[in-house]
This record gives C-alpha cells, sequence and structure tokens, in this order.
C-alpha cells in the first residue's frame, strides 16, 4: 500500500497498516528545527514521510520591509509576532455597496504553473488542490471582520452580493484545478473561535452554507474528495458540512473537541485531519509526553479508519525542535 492508497483507504472509512501523516512547519518552526538538526536537516526534512502534497496558489509581492500585498489589493503587515501571515493593513471595501470593489483577473499561468510542478514531483503521495481564504476570510480580508459581522445583521443584500462574487471567483479557479488529476479539492475558511462560531450558526447557514455547497458540489461532480480547513469549535454545523457533502474535516483541535465523543458521532460519516494539539501539547510537553499523547490519539482517531494524523496547524515557532523531531519520528515508526 503506497501512501496514496492508505489516505484513500483511510477517508473511506477502513483501517489501514499504520495511520497516514503529514506534517506542516511555519517560517519559524522551520529555521528551529534546522538549527538544531545542523547538517543532518536536509536529510531529515527529506525523509519525513508526509501522505499528502497539496498545490496551492498565492500571489503576495513585498511593497516595502515586511508588508506583502496579494492578488485582491489586500496588504499584509508581517512586522509582529505573524511572520507567516499577518494582520491586515487596508481595507479595500469601505462602504456596504454592491459594486463597489471590482476582483483581479484570476492568474491563470500561475495557477496552471503550480499545479505542474506539485503534480510532477507528487511521487506516490495523494494529492489536494487548495483554495485558502475560500468565502468568509476573503469577504472578512477586503471589508474587516467587524464590519462584515455588523453587514450580516444590517446589510444583506450586499453580503449575499460579496459572497457570490467570491464564489463565482472561486469557481473559475476550481474549474482550472479539475483539469488536472488531484485527489482532493481543499477549501480553507476559518469559521471558529474557542467556543462557538464567529458567526454563529444562524449567519453561517444564511451566508455561507448556500456557496460552499455550490462549490463543494463543483468538486464532487468530477470525482474529486472535498476537504474543509476550519480552526476552532465548529460542531453546531457538522451536520451541515456532512449534508452537503464534506469528506474530511481538518483541522481536528484536542483541546475544543471530545475527541471520543465526535469520533463515535461521526464514525463512517467525515474523516478528521489534525488532532495533534499545536496549542497544549507540542510546546509545552516532553517529547515523551508527545508520543505518548498522540500514541492514544491516533489509537482513538483510526478506528474504523477516517483520520489522518497531523498537528492542528503548521507547527509554530514556540515549539521545542526535540518535540517535532520526536512527532515526526513516532509517525514514522508506527510499523
Amino acid at each position: 500500500m503506497n501512501r496514496r492508497e492508505r489516505v484513500i483507504e483511510a477517508v473511506t472509512f477502513h483501517e489501514t497498516d499504520y495511520v497516514p501523516y503529514t506534517v506542516g512547519l511555519t517560517w519559524q518552526a522551520h529555521q528551529k528545527i534546522a538549527e538544531y538538526l545542523k547538517d543532518g536537516f536536509n536529510d531529515f526534512m527529506a525523509n519525513v514521510g508526509n501522505h499528502i502534497t497539496s498545490a496551492s496558489y498565492g500571489v503576495m509581492n513585498e511593497i516595502k520591509p515586511e508588508y506583502f500585498q496579494d492578488e485582491f489589493g489586500v496588504v499584509w503587515n508581517r512586522t509582529g509576532v505573524d511572520k507567516d501571515i499577518g494582520v491586515i493593513d487596508n481595507l479595500m471595501i469601505t462602504e456596504p455597496e454592491k459594486g463597489i470593489y471590482k476582483f483581479p483577473e484570476i492568474p491563470y499561468d500561475l495557477i496552471r504553473k503550480d499545479c505542474e510542478q506539485v503534480l510532477a514531483n507528487k511521487e506516490d503521495m495523494f494529492t489536494t488542490a487548495a483554495l485558502g481564504f475560500s468565502l468568509f476570510e476573503r469577504a472578512w480580508t477586503l471589508t474587516g471582520m467587524e464590519n462584515l459581522l455588523a453587514y450580516m445583521l444590517t446589510e444583506s443584500d450586499f453580503v449575499h452580493w460579496l459572497m457570490r462574487e467570491i464564489t463565482d471567483y472561486n469557481l473559475k479557479v476550481i474549474e482550472v484545478y479539475m483539469e488536472y488529476d488531484f485527489d482532493c479539492m481543499h477549501f480553507g475558511d476559518d469559521w471558529g473561535q474557542q467556543k462557538g462560531l464567529i458567526m454563529g450558526p444562524v449567519m453561517w447557514r444564511k451566508f455561507i452554507k448556500p456557496y460552499l455547497a455550490e462549490m463543494y458540489g463543483f468538486a464532487k461532480k468530477h470525482g474529486k474528495f472535498v476537504s474543509q480547513h476550519s480552526c476552532g469549535d465548529i460542531t453546531e454545523i457538522f451536520p451541515d458540512l456532512v449534508d452537503i457533502g464534506l469528506n474530511i474535516y481538518q483541522t481536528f483541535q484536542p483541546e475544543i473537541y471530545d475527541i471520543k465523543a465526535v469520533k463515535a458521532q461521526y464514525d463512517k460519516k467525515l474523516s478528521f485531519w489534525g488532532g495533534i494539539s499545536t496549542q497544549r501539547l507540542l510546546p509545552f510537553e516532553t517529547p515523551e509526553k508527545v508520543v505518548e499523547i498522540s500514541r492514544e490519539i491516533l489509537k482513538i482517531m483510526s478506528r474504523n479508519g477516517g483520520y489522518i494524523a497531523a498537528p492542528t496547524h503548521a507547527i509554530p515557532g514556540d515549539v521545542p525542535p526535540e518535540n517535532i523531531v520526536a512527532l515526526i519520528e513516532f509517525f514514522k515508526n508506527q510499523k
């Protein structure tokens, strides 16, 4: 069984010879582990054994030191602690008026080049085409978070217009991805807080679910698995996501969810990707404890398949390199 086959078996609810896994590093964690491993770093990283590879285009032009502008005109300030994403520094939409913002041209050549490069180097991995900031996040980066949440209550027509525009843009991007032999269409869009949804389930169902269902449906029509990233607690809408065709939920935070209860409730209905806490486990525990708790999580989550093991986010810079190495070695040596 190769890595792609192992992921497909898992997400179609079959137990595998060992649990498929993937590990991502933030820039800060990458630097830290490179310093820790020194000459052994390149060999170690070349043999991590990740089961998933992803195409994910993006335009980020540095307009001044540590300020980056994306293709939508949004400027990202990375002068603070967060060097990977940053915080928005401008608003592209300052009033809730339909037509006030013109979406950019889609960078078709960039998308195709990225797809071809990823697929040429995929080896035996499961492949995803990823669309980040796919709806709610794209909207609030253009309007500001507080403004968008207020508009959901006071400017319903404008919010629907904006979500329609974003969806139409995304469908054109997804159409390009569907030209290629990817296994899965992956959407990124954070909806959750530590407890509950940012906008609440009523507003999620009104302004996000119908457009999300359209994008999921387009990918499913082309025979792709669908996976969804959202940080935080989205328990209230798991049934909705299953209903519109979601196959894989990522990321699955054990400090938020009762993993035994959720696994039991959605057994053979929804697969989970994540589960190894970057909030409480990896930054603070010993390498031995990291392995002990990770082993228990894999045991719970992999019953009847339906699980891809991973840290709940790209590993941040506050995680000791010893813990990163311990987790990866544990994943590699499950057999």
